[in-house]
């Protein structure tokens, strides 16, 4: 059967085998794993907590931009304070978490910690389950910890308003999917003649093809195909997140999705999309390790200052990567203080030589961290 004869992957005669073509790929594959070894070397140099603060700065990440692709805006402090109280790293005062953030956090770290333990129906429920704790999606009641049922029709990814709504993709049927998804977690579960990047990648798409839940699959797909890169990077510590990558590419994230499920079972142009994803990752990821370097460092120059906490607080917002400009008002606000108070606390570090005041102008006075280079004290 030709493409042209159905209108998704699925519906392929010979699906689920996928084709790729491999010489095509080694290149990329190369550069992704010259990436991974020279992130892999700057990391064995810089001691056992440096990692961890990596790692937590990754996965704050990872958890906060998975959702932010589906729309859904968690607090970065709250995720921070899961991930950390989970992890046992130690970043001072601990952000309320509720069970939303929660869950999220358990999924994701469940994936990559317990990367090489079996990928069951029930491991999916309980993944499913923790992403929606209420039983809803939204205002909408949805089946949870249980496969779809397409009783209000068939699973449709759409867009546009009511009445004139554009199909982008249809999954298969629900009576399909106990067959489909036992056929996957074999695949997932076995050994497979793929290369560990190219299963990830393939990981990824299969599962977001299936879309076997009501809600939930893309989060889903793509902490599988974290899970086959933590396999693939023989660690289940995490540097680096495919997510926030492809939520800086998100508009083409879901274009390729969109193509390639529409096409023939030859998905060499998503795994080469994939790939390089993955090496805008771990590039980011050397500017994530630079950050906790400049913080370490940073934190060991001021160790023996006395600052309230106030002054701590907002600091660590500051290295953490403030966004917007900082003004006494905008201290007073996120501090809980007095103008007056804030003021004091902004000339105190002042006179320290701690913040300075910053070179942009306008009507408010802003303020910026003295610089502190990465190579230096």
């Amino acid at each position: 059967m030709n493409s042209g004869d159905y209108a998704y992957i699925w519906q392929s005669n010979d699906w689920p085998n996928w084709r790729f073509d491999l010489a095509a790929l080694v290149g990329p594959m190369a550069e992704v794993s010259r990436a991974q070894g020279l992130l892999v070397g700057r990391l064995a140099d810089v001691g056992l907590a440096l990692r961890d603060q990596a790692s937590l700065a990754a996965l704050t990440e990872d958890v906060v931009k998975t959702s932010e692709i589906e729309g859904e805006q968690l607090n970065v402090e709250s995720v921070r304070s899961s991930i950390a109280r989970r992890l046992g790293v130690a970043i001072g005062a601990l952000a309320p978490v509720d069970r939303h953030v929660e869950g999220v956090v358990e999924m994701v770290l469940d994936a990559t910690a317990n990367c090489h333990a079996l990928v069951s129906r029930e491991r999916l429920f309980g993944w499913h389950a923790a992403l929606f704790p209420t039983g809803y999606s939204g205002l909408s009641k949805i089946t949870v910890g249980g496969w779809r049922d397409d009783a209000s029709g068939p699973m449709q990814v759409v867009s546009g308003p009511t009445g004139r709504q554009r199909v982008h993709f249809e999954a298969p049927p629900a009576h399909r999917l106990e067959a489909e998804t036992s056929r996957f977690l074999g695949w997932l579960n076995g050994a497979s003649s793929e290369p560990p990047l190219l299963k990830a990648g393939l990981g990824h798409l299969w599962f977001v093809t299936l879309h076997p839940f009501d809600d939930g699959n893309g989060r889903i797909a793509r902490a599988i195909g974290d899970l086959l890169l933590a396999r693939a990077d023989g660690s289940p510590q995490r540097f680096y997140s495919l997510s926030a990558q492809i939520q800086r590419e998100r508009r083409a994230y879901y274009e390729i999705l969109e193509r390639t499920q529409k096409r023939s079972m030859d998905v060499t142009e998503w795994l080469s999309w994939f790939l390089h994803a993955l090496h805008c990752a771990l590039d980011q990821a050397q500017q994530t390790l630079d950050a906790v370097l400049t913080k370490a460092r940073f934190w060991q120059r001021w160790a023996s200052t006395p600052l309230n906490q106030r002054q701590l607080k907002l600091l660590n917002q500051l290295l953490d990567g403030f966004e917007g400009k900082l003004t006494s008002s905008k201290w007073a606000a996120i501090a809980h203080c007095s103008p007056d108070t804030a003021l004091r606390d902004i000339s105190d570090l002042l006179a320290r030589g701690v913040l300075k005041k910053a070179d942009a102008g306008g009507r408010s006075t802003c303020y910026a961290l003295k610089d502190t280079p990465i190579g230096g004290s």
